[in-house]
């Protein structure tokens, strides 16, 4: 594990963000598994097993959103051999003590959609499910960290179990640590939900994973 990434995330959850420089930092890939890259305000932080040099001399001085854009992001997946994921919205929420407020049933089962593609992108992976259709899944994912992912089935929707199931995965991961939580930006009900369970925007991300 990549403990730059992991320090530089940390300090972005408390507020301590890199300077607002228009720079790009290049750090390695953190795990064999895992690369991409996260934009802070006028800062970006590429994270995959490429030269700095490489990563500048595509990347126009003073382009503050080139890092996210497709001709660098093409070029990235092209140069490791990977493929571009989405560039989604990055928010983050301490834990809460206490046992979650939702009645959870905690399911070893990977033939539901959510679970089987966390088992692909996560370690340490563990889910639950509510009686009403909800699925709420974290495990450890880039650079180690928890991170969430929440599915609501469609007669259940509408009613606020997304939100709840968001703010109840705080209570599933040791206090004193954070939990990540990726969301589409247009997707707005998701982002609704995770704004009212308490995450809060860190910035931009774009995860590249394994062709194939």
């Amino acid at each position: 594990m990549d403990r730059e990434l992991s320090k530089l995330l940390a300090a972005a959850a408390r507020g301590a963000f890199p300077p607002a420089d228009g720079a790009v930092t290049v750090l390695p890939a953190p795990s064999p598994r895992d690369a991409g890259v996260v934009s802070f305000t006028a800062h970006s932080v590429v994270f995959a097993d490429v030269p700095p040099a490489w990563v500048r001399e595509r990347i126009p001085p003073g382009d503050l959103a080139a890092p996210l854009n497709p001709p660098f992001l093409s070029a990235l997946g092209a140069r490791t051999g990977r493929e571009i994921g989405c560039v989604d919205l990055l928010t983050v929420a301490d834990a809460l003590p206490g046992p979650p407020p939702v009645a959870l049933a905690e399911t070893a089962g990977a033939d539901h959609p959510r679970i089987a593609r966390a088992l692909r992108h996560r370690d340490a992976v563990r889910a639950w499910t509510t009686g009403d259709g909800g699925t709420v899944v974290i495990g450890r994912g880039v650079a180690g960290r928890w991170e969430l992912a929440v599915e609501v089935a469609d007669p259940a929707r509408g009613r606020g179990l997304g939100r709840a199931l968001a703010r109840a995965a705080r209570h599933l991961i040791p206090d004193g640590d954070l939990l990540w939580a990726q969301v589409a930006p247009g997707n707005a009900r998701s982002v609704r939900a995770l704004l009212a369970a308490g995450y809060r925007p860190v910035g931009a991300e774009a995860l590249l994973v394994p062709a194939g």
